[in-house]
């Protein structure tokens, strides 16, 4: 097997056996995906989950990663061209706890933990990622991009299509 080098450096860091459920961080990271860095540390510092300084902490050790292994590499990395390529939370080992209960019965519990996975990468210039520009451009230069094109706008619904079967038949 030969492993090639790839034109864009990627860059990780993570943080494993954090006390928070998978579900709960996958609901933050979902927010930074694909987004510039700074944009999703500005999202992260406003977000009210409790898990958000968490990932706001990964998201800043991958970006020193970037930062320091440019350096040790001698690569030539824009630190404000980085973007969230990967952003997981990833299940952990379960706790097994007891919880009493009424007539001197017990309840079983689990406690989830978690592992967080950030990578970070370099933008390609080509390459819109996290903003909305490149769409609104193709729209007002007239391309189909989230519109219906004239031909699909111009399809009559169903209901309309039985009505005109029925006069045609009479």
């Amino acid at each position: 097997m030969e492993v090639t080098q790839l034109d864009t450096r990627e860059f990780r860091a993570e943080a494993r056996f954090q006390r928070v459920s998978p579900q709960k961080a996958r609901l933050v990271l979902d927010l930074i995906k694909s987004h510039r860095v700074e944009e999703a540390l500005n999202t992260l510092a406003f977000t009210k989950k409790g898990v958000a300084p968490l990932i706001e902490k990964v998201l800043r050790s991958a970006l020193q990663n970037a930062n320091y292994l440019s350096g040790e590499q001698g690569l030539d990395i824009d630190v404000d061209n980085l973007y969230v390529k990967l952003a997981v939370a990833n299940d952990g080992p379960r706790m097994k706890r007891i919880r009493p209960a009424p007539m001197g019965r017990a309840f079983r519990y689990q406690r989830r933990m978690s592992h967080i996975i950030i990578t970070v990468a370099e933008l390609a210039e080509d390459a819109g990622v996290g903003t909305a520009d490149a769409a609104d451009a193709t729209r007002a230069k007239g391309g189909k991009s989230g519109a219906k094109s004239a031909k699909t706008a111009s399809k009559s619904t169903p209901k309309a299509s039985r009505a005109k079967r029925a006069t045609a038949k009479a």
